[in-house]
C-alpha cells in the first residue's frame, strides 16, 4: 500500500471504498459501511448496489418508509435471505423501539419493529439483503494489500440518493491519491 495514503481506523462508521485492483465480480466500486468489528471478524453493508428484488413484495409497507431511491439494497454476498435495516430517527433526542445508535444519528432498525411504531419515526431508512463479512484479521490483510480503502463516512453517505456515483463522490473528497483514484478508468488506453 502507498505510505502516503492514510486510514481511518477499521471500526464501526467507517467507509470502505473498494480499491481499483479489486475486480472479483462482487465488489468492483463498492462503499461499505462497516457496522460491526470484533475479535470474530467484521461486517458492513454494501451502500452503492441494488438487488433485483422489488422491495414491496418482500417487506410489505417498509417501501413508504424508505429513502429515495425506495428500492432494495444488495448489502453483500452473506445471508441474502436476511435483511438489514439502516435509520436515523426524526428528533435527534430520541431513540425509538428497535433502533440501536452506530455513528452520526446512524443506526440499526430491527425489521421486526412494527411498521406503526416506525412510521414518522425515522427521517431516512434504508433496506439492505445480505451483509459484507470477513473473518478476523482478514479485512486488515485485504486493506494492507490495498484492496480497500478505509475512510470516515458522512451521514449522507449511508442515505445518499445517487448511490451509482457514490465510490468516485467518496473517493474524490478525500483529496491527495485516493482523490485522484476517482478518476480511475478500467480502460485508460481509452483517454
Amino acid at each position: 500500500m502507498d505510505p502516503e495514503i492514510t486510514n481511518a481506523p477499521i471500526e464501526p462508521g467507517t467507509l470502505l471504498v473498494a480499491g481499483v485492483e479489486l475486480t472479483d465480480g462482487v465488489f468492483d466500486g463498492s462503499v461499505v459501511l462497516l457496522l460491526d468489528v470484533d475479535a470474530s471478524g467484521a461486517l458492513g453493508v454494501v451502500l452503492n448496489a441494488f438487488t433485483g428484488v422489488d422491495l414491496a413484495s418482500v417487506l410489505p409497507g417498509w417501501d413508504a418508509l424508505t429513502t429515495w431511491p425506495h428500492r432494495l439494497y444488495d448489502g453483500g454476498p452473506v445471508s441474502q435471505e436476511g435483511a438489514i435495516c439502516l435509520a436515523t430517527p426524526s428528533h435527534p433526542t430520541e431513540e425509538p423501539p428497535g433502533w440501536r445508535p452506530l455513528f452520526d444519528r446512524v443506526g440499526l432498525l430491527h425489521l421486526e419493529t412494527p411498521i406503526e411504531l416506525a412510521t414518522d419515526a425515522y427521517s431516512d431508512l434504508r433496506i439492505f439483503a445480505g451483509y459484507a463479512g470477513w473473518a478476523p484479521g482478514q479485512l486488515q490483510g485485504e486493506v494492507a494489500q490495498g484492496m480497500w480503502h478505509p475512510v470516515r463516512a458522512l451521514h449522507a453517505d449511508v442515505f445518499d440518493p445517487d448511490p451509482e456515483t457514490l465510490w468516485r463522490r467518496v473517493l474524490a473528497r478525500q483529496g491527495g491519491q485516493l482523490g485522484w483514484l476517482s478518476t480511475w478508468t478500467p480502460t485508460p488506453e481509452l483517454n
